[in-house]
C-alpha cells in the first residue's frame, strides 16, 4: 500500500517583463523578504528562444513517434487503501465525502465504477498519461472516454492531443518520478478549447462555455455537504450543474506520489503552486481581477476588457486555508501589478493575464516552473491580450515574509514542523482530524498538466514538446 508521510502522520524574441527576486534574496529555505523586481530582458522558454544558463536538458519528448494510449487497457479503480490511485482522506471514496453523506453517498458511489489507464511513455518512460472515465453501466467500458493522440498541427508539425468529450472524466500527463531537487519543466500549449469566451460570446460550437449543451452536467456524486440521497445520476437535483465554471491546468505541482484525475475537492489540498484557468461566469466572479502586465493596472474579470480567459498564477499558502472545511490552501498571487493575498485584498482572483486562444494554433504559449534553492518561479510567454509577446516570470521564495508555500520541502530535512496545524473535518456521520505538515513530514514534486477532475471541466487542447531540465554540473 502506498502511504505518505503527512497521512501517515493523521514554464521570438522580444522586449519581455520579467520578474526575479534580488539577488540572494530567499536562502536557507527562502526565509525572508523576496518581492519581485521589474526589468528588461529578450528572449523566452519557447523552442526559438533560450534559457538560463544554469540549465541542462534531460528529456524531451515532442510526440513524433506514436502513443501507446490505445494499447493499454481500462482498469476498475477498485478504491480502497489497496487502490493503486489511493492517496488520502479526500480520495473518491475517502473518510471525508462519509462523514458528510452516510450511506447515501456510499450508495451514489457504487452506482458506477471509475475506469482508469496507467501509460508511461516517452524516453525512460519519463512521462506517464493519466486518464479515467465513468463506467455506468458496469460493463467494463468506459463511457465516452478522454484520449491523448499524437496530432499534426499547422504550423507546428506533430504535438498531442488532448481530448475529454466528458466533463465526468479527467486526463492528465505527469512526471512518472519525483522531479529532481532542482528543475525547470516546460511545455508549449498550441490551442485549447475548455471554455471562456470566444469573440465576446460565451456559445460557440454548439457548448456554451466549453460544455456540451445536452443532458444533466453536475459535481454528482462529490461536494462539500448537504443531502447526499436521491436518485443515482448526474440529474440529481441535490447537486449543482458544473457549467459554469470550465478549466485547465497549464502547468502546477502538486505534493503527493502518482498524480491522477480524482474529484475536484480532492486537488485543492494537494498543489504546491501552479498556473491554470478558471473560465467561470458564477456570481462570485465579480470579485475577480486581471493584471495587464504591460500597463501594470488592474481590470474586472467581470468587465468589458475581459475575455474570460485568464491565467491564474498561484503560489499556494502553506499556513492558511481559504475553506478550512476542505483543507483548501489560501492563494498567494505575484503579478506585474503588484503582490496579491486575497485576505489583505478586495479580490478573490488576481490573475496575470489573459491568453488568446483566437490565435491559436498561428499563435502559441509556452508554460514552465522551475526549483532552485530559493524557492519556485512561475513563466508564461506569449501573446497576451492588451499586453502583446511577452515572458512573465514570478518567483517567490519557499517562506517568504515569514508566509510558506505548501509542503516545499522534497526532504524532512528541509522543513521543522513550525506551519503543522491540525484540520477536523465533520459532518453529519462523524469527525475525524488530520495533520497538515507535521515535523519530520517530506512531500516530494511531480508536474501535471491537463484536467485532474472527475466531476468538472470538459474540452481539448493541443500541446508538444515537454522538457525536463535540471542543474548543470
Amino acid at each position: 500500500m502506498k502511504t505518505l508521510p503527512f497521512f501517515a502522520a493523521a514554464l521570438l524574441f522580444s522586449a519581455t517583463m520579467v520578474h526575479i527576486p534580488p539577488p540572494g534574496a530567499g536562502e536557507a529555505a527562502g526565509v525572508g523578504p523576496n518581492r519581485p523586481e521589474k526589468i528588461e530582458a529578450q528572449g523566452n522558454s519557447s523552442k526559438k528562444g533560450g534559457i538560463d544558463r544554469k540549465w541542462k536538458l534531460k528529456y524531451r519528448e515532442t510526440f513524433d513517434k506514436p502513443l501507446p494510449m490505445e494499447k493499454a487497457p481500462w482498469v476498475r479503480d477498485p478504491h480502497g487503501e489497496e487502490s493503486p490511485w489511493h492517496v488520502d482522506h479526500l480520495d473518491d471514496d475517502g473518510a471525508y465525502f462519509r462523514v458528510q453523506g452516510g450511506e447515501a453517498f456510499g450508495d451514489q458511489l457504487n452506482s458506477f465504477d471509475v475506469l482508469r489507464k496507467r501509460v508511461p511513455f516517452g524516453k525512460d518512460g519519463w512521462l506517464t498519461a493519466e486518464l479515467a472515465a465513468r463506467d455506468y453501466d458496469k460493463d467494463g467500458r468506459p463511457d465516452r472516454p478522454p484520449s491523448l493522440t499524437a496530432v499534426t498541427v499547422q504550423p507546428g508539425g506533430r504535438a498531442a492531443k488532448i481530448d475529454e468529450p466528458s466533463y465526468d472524466g479527467g486526463i492528465i500527463i505527469r512526471s512518472t518520478h519525483p522531479l529532481p531537487p532542482r528543475y525547470r519543466i516546460e511545455y508549449t500549449l498550441r490551442s485549447i478549447d475548455f471554455g471562456g469566451m470566444r469573440n465576446g460570446e460565451w456559445e460557440y460550437n454548439g457548448r456554451r462555455n466549453g460544455y456540451d449543451l445536452e443532458g444533466c452536467k453536475s459535481n454528482w456524486p462529490w461536494k462539500r455537504s448537504g443531502d447526499f440521497a436521491g436518485p443515482s445520476s448526474p440529474c440529481n437535483p441535490h447537486f449543482n450543474d458544473v457549467r459554469n465554471a470550465n478549466g485547465y491546468y497549464f502547468l502546477a505541482i502538486v505534493d503527493y506520489p502518482d498524480p491522477a484525475p480524482h474529484n475536484n475537492i480532492f486537488i485543492h489540498n494537494h498543489r504546491k503552486v501552479g498556473m491554470d484557468a478558471y473560465n467561470t461566469y458564477a456570481s462570485g466572479a465579480k470579485d475577480y481581477a486581471v493584471c495587464n502586465p504591460k500597463t501594470g493596472e488592474l481590470y474586472s474579470y467581470t468587465g468589458p476588457e475581459s475575455s474570460y480567459n485568464a491565467i491564474n498564477a498561484i503560489f499556494f499558502a502553506g499556513d492558511r486555508w481559504r475553506e478550512p472545511s476542505i483543507g483548501y490552501n489560501e492563494f498567494m498571487f505575484e503579478t506585474a501589478c503588484g503582490s496579491f493575498y486575497p485576505p489583505d485584498s478586495e479580490h478573490v482572483i488576481v490573475s496575470a493575464t489573459e491568453i488568446q486562444p483566437e490565435l491559436m494554433p498561428k499563435e502559441t504559449y509556452t508554460f514552465a516552473i522551475e526549483r532552485d534553492e530559493t524557492g519556485y518561479t512561475l513563466e508564461m510567454s506569449g501573446n497576451f491580450r492588451h499586453a502583446g509577446p511577452m515572458t512573465l516570470r514570478y518567483h517567490r521564495g519557499f517562506i517568504e515574509d515569514g508566509r510558506p508555500i505548501w509542503h516545499f520541502n522534497n526532504r524532512p530535512e528541509e522543513y521543522d514542523g513550525r506551519f503543522n496545524t491540525t484540520l477536523t473535518f465533520s459532518g453529519p456521520y462523524g469527525r475525524y482530524s488530520v495533520e497538515q505538515w507535521p515535523e519530520g513530514s517530506a512531500y516530494p514534486d511531480f508536474f501535471i498538466l491537463g484536467d485532474p477532475h472527475l466531476n468538472y471541466y470538459e474540452g481539448s487542447a493541443v500541446i508538444d514538446d515537454i522538457k525536463l531540465y535540471v542543474p548543470k554540473e
